[in-house]
Parts: structure tokens; C-alpha cells; sequence
């Protein structure tokens, strides 16, 4: 009996979710989870031109200072982000950032600054499927120190602050309880968001590189700050400065990847 293998079928072909093929996207992607945050993204961007807009995964391509740099969202989660670093990686692309929200554990963090992660613990099922128990996910290093290195550079201009440290990526949103965020907090976990875990984890297994910045949406040591009602001024200008964080980090990788 034959089994279909969706990994040695689907490459360099029309992608069936995302819908882009070979030569649509550039070998930078930047990974928002909202669409509508692709739209920001483009703003960054010369040329940006939209490619596909279909389920939750919406892509622009562009450029930044000469280098070909394309967006696509990636939905909320593990597995939707699993999906949409399965079907780039299918189609060329060798490097990802994820650029989105996340919520601090530390006290001192606000909202609006920058958070630079090295690593995921892997609170999410999807990466479960990839990996044992055990394994890590991490971000790449030379992705992470040209973030780390744009992010020292635009900080006195802007004012944001910028914190580095290991995040925790969560499946279940309403479950993160207090109980739960007293336990990271014991772990010295900096921050949580729900995608991280599996993009670090799938693009090692693929031989590609992956790193992520993020801008805090809130901090749970500060609950009567947290507003769920919309988004506010200061999670628009962390997001402007993750990305600019994220394109000036690839720019300075590109001059320095020789020494990988």
C-alpha cells in the first residue's frame, strides 16, 4: 500500500496554504502572527508587493536597503506557525524572525519594549511531534547577536528598552493562570508567547535559521495595566521598533555571515 509523504512531495511547488511557489518569497522572511500586521511590515519595506492572501497566511515581498525581505503571518500558535515554516522552508526561504507581541514575567519590563529571546521552552504540542521531551529550541546566534546589536543602536533614538533572555511558548492562552505564571517566574522565564517553540525547533530540523523580537504587549507583575480592550500607543510604536529591530538585525547579518 502507498502512503502519501507530504515532505517529499510538497517541495518547490505551490505551497497549499500559503500559496506561494519558488521565487515568491526572498530567503529573509519576518513572521508576524496577525495579517493585518503584514500591512506594517510593508510599510518598512521598498516595493513591498502582496504575493498571497489565504486562511490566516498573508505575504509581502520587498526589500530593505537592497535585500530582498518578505513578511508572512503566521496565524495564532504552534501548529499554524508550524505550517507556515514548513511550506517557506519548501519553497527556498533560509531565514526567519519572528516578530510579534509577548507578555513579560519580569518586573521592570513595560509595555512597548523590546524583548530579544535565545531560546524557547516548549510549552506547545505541536513541537512534540518533532522532538523528544528534552530538546531545545533555540534561536540561531548570529541572527540573535545582529538583533541584539540593531537593537543597542536604535535604542537612544526611540527610548525603548531592550531585555534578552529565554522565553516559554504556551498552546493555551486563558490557561496561563497564576499559578502557571508563578512557575515560569520560579524558572526565571522572561516573557510568553505561543509561536517561538516550534519555529526554533522546525527550522533546526531543516538547517535554516530562525531568531524572533518582539515588542511586550503587557507584564503579569503589573495586572492593573493590562487592557484587553484595544491596541495602545505604546504596543504600536514596540511593534514599528521590533521590525526596524528585525530588518536592521538582517542587514547587519548579511555584512557578517561570512564568519558563520
Amino acid at each position: 500500500m502507498a502512503i502519501f509523504d507530504k515532505g517529499a512531495t510538497t517541495q518547490d511547488i505551490l505551497q497549499y496554504h500559503l500559496r506561494v511557489g519558488p521565487g515568491d518569497v526572498a530567503d529573509y522572511v519576518l513572521l508576524p502572527g496577525d495579517p493585518g500586521r503584514v500591512a506594517l511590515i510593508a510599510e518598512h519595506l521598498d516595493d513591498p508587493r502582496e504575493v498571497a492572501d489565504h486562511r490566516e497566511y498573508r505575504t509581502v515581498t520587498g526589500s530593505y536597503r537592497g535585500i530582498p525581505v518578505s513578511a508572512t503571518s503566521t496565524g495564532i500558535g504552534c501548529p499554524s506557525a508550524a505550517i507556515a515554516v514548513e511550506e517557506l522552508c519548501n519553497v527556498g526561504v533560509s531565514h526567519f524572525i519572528r516578530v510579534g507581541s509577548s507578555a513579560a514575567f519580569v518586573e521592570g519590563i513595560h509595555k512597548g519594549d523590546i524583548l530579544i529571546n535565545t531560546a524557547s521552552m516548549r510549552c506547545d504540542g505541536a513541537s512534540a511531534m518533532y522532538v523528544d521531551d528534552g530538546f531545545p529550541a533555540v534561536a540561531d546566534h548570529f541572527l540573535v547577536r545582529g538583533l541584539i546589536d540593531a537593537a543597542a543602536d536604535l535604542a537612544p533614538g526611540r527610548g525603548f528598552a531592550t531585555h534578552v533572555g529565554i522565553n516559554v511558548s504556551s498552546d493555551a492562552f486563558y490557561a496561563e493562570t497564576p499559578e502557571w505564571v508563578e512557575r515560569m517566574i520560579g524558572q526565571r522565564i522572561m516573557n510568553v508567547e505561543m509561536e517561538s517553540s516550534a519555529i526554533f525547533t522546525i527550522a533546526h530540523l531543516r538547517q535554516v535559521k530562525a531568531a524572533m523580537v518582539c515588542a511586550v504587549s503587557y507584564n503579569f507583575t503589573a495586572p492593573a495595566e493590562i487592557d484587553y480592550e484595544g491596541v495602545n500607543e505604546p504596543l504600536v510604536a514596540g511593534w514599528h521598533n521590533a521590525i526596524d529591530v528585525a530588518l536592521e538585525g538582517i542587514r547587519r547579518y548579511e555584512a557578517t555571515k561570512r564568519t558563520e
